[in-house]
């Protein structure tokens, strides 16, 4: 289900520009951002997942990219200006995860994870800011709570979220003068594909969410909607007073 309500229009006449759109966290926030009254231009590799994303919402515009190529940056703002004329919102969701213990980790496992998960959205970022300076907008970065705590295995993919973290505090105290809110959430054990692409194996999986859910004091895992529902928040107007933070949607994982 959406927590945001078809009636609720505090987005109406923003533009929002979701990566990693096609499913799970990405999904379901180009939903509720739509639902709230927002343009959404959903921005993912496979033109199949974001078609079914925006079935049914007719805000949803699917807009196929590989966010880690070299021209994505420019070419995904010039397509979203071009075809909308503005950009309020941007939401960094895209992200991979890779398992590798330490000794095994190899340069590719690392590369490839720190051009999805940390040059992409600095890139995407910088390139968007004129048009969100012009619009007084905000940025929204998807973290991990993994970041917050040690994680064998899967340290690679949280020490990428863990910058991205950083780069949420520096770009909010620099962009501020600008006008540009930088927010973070930070999703603990939720429900997603994700882990489906991850290289782990099947017992592997099951033995991390088990783990996952004996370090999350409300004893289960999350849904998608769930942290999406704490976007559209952030990035309601509500929020103008809100920068710089890192909000944690883990239940309670990070404090437990």
């Amino acid at each position: 289900m959406n927590h945001t309500s078809e009636s609720d229009n505090t987005l109406r006449g923003k533009v929002a520009v979701v990566t990693g759109a096609g499913t799970g966290i990405g999904r379901a926030t180009a939903r509720d951002l739509a639902a709230a009254g927002a343009r959404v231009v959903a921005v993912g590799r496979r033109p199949g997942p974001l078609a079914e994303t925006a079935d049914g919402f007719p805000g949803i515009h699917p807009l196929a990219a590989d966010i880690t190529a070299d021209t994505a940056p420019d070419d995904i703002v010039r397509s979203v200006l071009d075809s909308h004329g503005r950009l309020d919102i941007l939401v960094n969701n895209a992200g991979i995860v890779r398992g590798g213990t330490f000794g095994g980790v190899t340069r590719e496992l690392f590369e490839t994870q720190l051009a999805t998960n940390l040059i992409a959205p600095a890139l995407l970022t910088q390139a968007a800011l004129p048009a969100l300076e012009a619009a007084g907008g905000v940025v929204v970065n998807v973290s991990t709570a993994v970041g917050q705590r040690g994680w064998p295995g899967g340290w690679v993919y949280a020490s990428t979220k863990t910058a991205l973290e950083l780069l949420t505090r520096s770009w909010a105290v620099e962009l501020a003068p600008r006008g540009v809110r930088v927010v973070a959430v930070a999703p603990g054990a939720i429900e997603t594909p994700i882990a489906d692409h991850s290289g782990f194996t099947p017992e592997e999986r099951t033995a991390t969410r088990a783990w996952q859910i004996a370090h999350t004091p409300l004893g289960r895992i999350g849904g998608a909607e769930e942290v999406s529902w704490a976007i559209t928040q952030l990035v309601s107007p509500g929020a103008s007073f809100v920068t710089g933070v890192v909000l944690p949607v883990d239940g309670g994982a990070v404090v437990g």
